[in-house]
């Protein structure tokens, strides 16, 4: 007999992380020998996690365990170590699906053998983790949801020899692709070496670990275990709803989808001896239901076609990129290969519709309907009596041209009872409380035409009523119309100076205010609403002071009246001439405003003079550009009494119309002015200056040349260059003047002035060092890195070379410390940050002088601390 030894570990704290990422699991076993009663089983747990996951890998140790089926109690714990992993993943997607999901498993096994004596009642092996994967749409709150796997050994009972068993095995294809609202199949099929006889069913999916305890060791007995949580309307017998079923032969799951979603499923398969049932294996699976679409032609059962003889056809069937070609049909020899066609057919009558997607290609599907053709049918209904626990009358008003109406269904919408219902032309209903009822009326003509009227019913304790206008105005002697809404019967009082008083558009004409109370009268049921009538011997008007406003500026005429309708002139000034409250523009000095008033047949006028001053004037003067940190002299010009400039906080003496500007940037100076003759407006006037950016002058860093040797400048910064003095310069009016010096001075400093394309100056300097020696590199023999500010860094200094080839220091082990091609630039005694002791450093140094030849040199360097 082969031994497994197994890995027992005191702390998993380390191992088992909580994640959400088991999707799946199930146990199965062989029997590998027998001794007396004793039995040898070779087990493997099976787990699957989802490729795409971002939870936490499979563990690479599962603490499992087996109880007495009878007490409940461990025969046996351990700490099983992972075998194997091995991905399943769909390769080629079925090419007739759109957007199909990736279903791709990591499978995890983890097989080991164990030793058991017979017993009546036989085992169940169990192994539980936290946690599934999070989003599992058939679970109530499927966060931090644990599972429970398991496989049941038989016991000697019922069966002498149900513990010589061999588990039933799950061989069923996992990778398969299952799209929403769409048909599927999903193999659960398993074989039985013992040729058992199999029986399917669905079965309870368990729970198992915790966020705090995500791997129980030992893992609970299964007198502990507990259900997961279904979600409505799916339950362990209906994980994916009404519309999926398992064979309970061949443990085929078929059926029409459910929404795109995770779904926990799991599937029983038990094992019969002899008729009896000896043991029950579970697989458990989340199975994952993708948002893709099959190539399919999909048609209502019907058209009716009853507005007019055409119609626009399309495929019901979700829109995808599979389907290429359409081939419709309509029963009237006429075609059309369109993928949403609008058809117009000859005459009336009743035509058979067919639709053929990918005629002629592996992925293909038709789908056929009848049009019932007879245009000229408008459903519509009203109602009367809208008061509770009073009648409120229905009446068709449907009309059609072909056959005729022959059958009625209504649904008034009362919530409170099944029986709100009728199929009667013109039904009644009694409501029996205040609200508003969605009534529907359905109807249909002999020629297959059927529709849907909607309309709101309000219900309320008494009719709505509204008059127009509620409240008016009239002068004494004159007379108004009166209009309610709302619908039944109307009757006003009193009954003085009116006439109609029993319709809803009465006239009145009152000498005295009088409120009028129509009464509507809707089946009994009753409501009132008031009309003041206020009746006046004249027009009160009383217009706005007199006023004086700025020359080119509109006014705001107003005033107080009691007027209904006014009129003001001249009209062609002003914007609304008809309101009591108007702007106008005037343009006259000064300008006489008149306004009528009037009510009936009383009025009232008045007037109003409007003066004109003319606004102060303000020029800032022209705009302006100045060089950066300069100074601009502004020249502003006013007509007024008072000004100032903002902001002040770049002028010199601001309180004079020709202050100086001295802005570090580009800045609007704004010039207001006021004046004190009448009109209170300032005027301003904007100039701006503009600050061109600062010449940045640079000739080059210091440098040294050997006596005869050219030595080229290089000046940068603007568009103009002037050389001083021009001692040895070629040209001192370009920016690369190029210089030969005769050894008679040992050095100069030359001054450039850089200009812009605006004329805009700045300045720099060069010290040129000229040596009498052929060309060389200068290099010190010492150094000290302390931070004084001397002898700090060790750097080449290279006299008559057109270029620095390298300059290197090594170690005394060789190793490369510094290295430079720029002349001047040295070490500071650090290697990748950290400061050397003392001791004695090689270096190393190769350039071209001016005539191409090399100059190459070393020696040794003492750093000293």
């Amino acid at each position: 007999m082969k031994k497994l030894y197994f890995l027992f570990l005191l702390s998993f704290s380390g191992i088992f992380t909580y994640a959400n990422h088991i999707t799946g699991g199930e146990m199965y076993y062989t029997l590998a020998s027998r001794d007396g009663n004793n039995y040898t089983y070779n087990i493997v747990l099976k787990l699957y996690r989802d490729c795409f996951s971002s939870g936490a890998n499979l563990d690479d140790f599962a603490p499992i365990a087996i109880y007495n089926v009878a007490s409940n109690t461990s025969a046996w714990q351990g700490t099983v170590a992972r075998t194997e992993i091995v991905t399943l993943q769909i390769g080629s997607p079925d090419p007739c699906i759109n957007n199909p999901p990736d279903v791709c498993y990591q499978v995890g096994y983890y097989a080991f053998t164990v030793t058991l004596p017979g017993t009546p009642s036989g085992y169940k092996v169990v192994y539980q983790r936290c946690c599934r994967i999070s989003g599992i749409n058939n679970l109530v709150g499927s966060s931090n949801v644990g599972a429970t796997y398991s496989a049941v050994i038989p016991g000697t009972s019922p069966l002498a020899d149900g513990p010589s068993n061999n588990s039933a095995r799950f061989i069923g294809q996992d990778t398969v692709i299952v799209c929403a609202d769409n048909s599927f199949c999903y193999n659960f099929g398993a074989t039985d070496p013992d040729n058992d006889s199999l029986v399917y069913s669905f079965c309870t999916a368990y729970r198992g670990g915790a966020s705090g305890d995500p791997a129980p060791n030992p893992p609970l007995p299964p007198n502990q275990w507990s259900e997961v949580p279904y979600a409505a309307p799916y339950s362990e017998v209906s994980p994916l709803g009404s519309g999926v079923t398992l064979d309970p032969q061949t443990g085929v799951m078929c059926g029409i989808a459910p929404p795109a979603g995770i779904y926990v499923v799991t599937v029983c398969v038990t094992e019969f001896r002899n008729g009896i049932a000896i043991a029950t294996q579970r697989k458990d699976l989340q199975i994952k239901v993708g948002d893709c679409d099959l190539v399919k032609a999909t048609l209502p059962a019907s058209f009716p076609i009853c507005d007019d003889f055409t119609r626009t056809f399309q495929n019901l069937a979700p829109a995808n990129g599979l389907i290429n070609s359409w081939n419709w049909s309509f029963g009237d020899n006429e075609f059309s290969s369109e993928e949403s066609p609008t058809h117009t057919f000859p005459d009336t009558g009743t035509y058979t519709i067919k639709l053929v997607v990918n005629r002629g290609e592996p992925c293909a599907d038709s789908a056929t309907s009848t049009a019932f053709v007879y245009p000229g049918f408008f459903p519509d209904f009203d109602f009367a009596g809208v008061c509770a626990n009073k009648p409120t009358n229905f009446s068709d008003r449907t009309t059609t041209v072909y056959g005729f109406v022959n059958s009625w269904r209504w649904d008034f919408g009362d919530n409170l009872t099944n029986e709100d219902t009728s199929r009667l032309q013109n039904p009644t209903y009694i409501y029996p409380s205040n609200g508003n009822r969605n009534v529907r009326m359905i109807v249909t003509s002999s020629k297959g035409c059927i529709d849907t009227v909607f309309k709101e019913v309000p219900i309320v304790d008494r009719p709505p009523i509204s008059i127009i206008p509620k409240d008016t105005l009239i002068c004494n002697g004159d007379d108004v119309q009166l209009q309610a809404v709302g619908n039944g019967t109307f009757s006003w009082r009193p009954n003085a100076n009116i006439s109609g008083g029993n319709t809803a558009t009465p006239t009145v004409s009152p000498t005295t205010t009088t409120s009028y109370i129509v009464e509507l009268n809707d089946n009994g049921c009753l409501n009132y609403d008031t009309a003041r009538v206020r009746v006046v011997d004249f027009v009160t008007l009383q217009l706005r002071p007199d006023t004086v406003i700025c020359a080119t500026d509109s006014v705001r005429l107003t005033g107080v009246s009691d007027g209904l309708r006014f009129n003001w002139t001249p009209a062609g000034e002003i914007g609304n001439p008809d309101r009591l409250t108007t702007m106008a523009l005037p343009t006259s000095n000064p300008t006489v405003y008149e306004v009528t008033a009037t009510i009936g047949s009383c009025t009232a006028t008045d007037n109003i003079t409007i003066t004109l001053v003319p606004y102060p004037k303000a020029d800032a003067g022209p705009d302006t550009v100045i060089c950066f940190n300069t100074s601009a002299q502004l020249r502003g010009s006013i007509t007024g009494s008072a000004f100032t400039w903002t902001p002040v906080s770049t002028l010199t003496n601001a309180n004079t119309l020709e202050p100086i500007a001295k802005p570090r940037l580009t800045t609007s100076y704004v010039l207001s002015v006021t004046d004190d003759i009448g009109c209170p407006k300032p005027k301003r006037d904007t100039v701006v200056v503009t600050v061109l950016p600062k010449v940045n002058a640079f000739a080059g860093r210091d440098t040294s040349v050997v006596a005869g040797q050219p030595l080229q400048f290089n000046a940068e910064g603007g568009t103009g260059y002037v050389w001083s003095p021009s001692t040895a310069l070629n040209d001192f009016n370009r920016a690369d003047p190029i210089a030969i010096y005769d050894g008679s001075f040992d050095s100069i400093r030359y001054k450039v002035v850089v200009t812009d394309e605006y004329g805009c100056a700045d300045s720099t300097h060069v010290r040129v060092k000229i040596f009498r020696t052929n060309p060389q590199v200068f290099v010190p023999s010492a150094f000290t890195p302390n931070g004084d500010g001397l002898n700090d860094v060790f750097r080449p200094i290279a006299v008559g070379l057109s270029r620095l080839e390298y300059f290197r220091v090594f170690n005394r082990w060789g190793e490369l410390v510094f290295s430079t091609t720029i002349n001047e630039q040295g070490w500071d005694g650090r290697i990748k940050g950290k400061e050397q002791s003392s001791g004695t450093f090689v270096w190393v140094v190769r350039g071209v002088d001016f005539t191409g030849k090399v100059v190459f040199s070393k020696g040794t360097v003492t750093l000293i601390r």
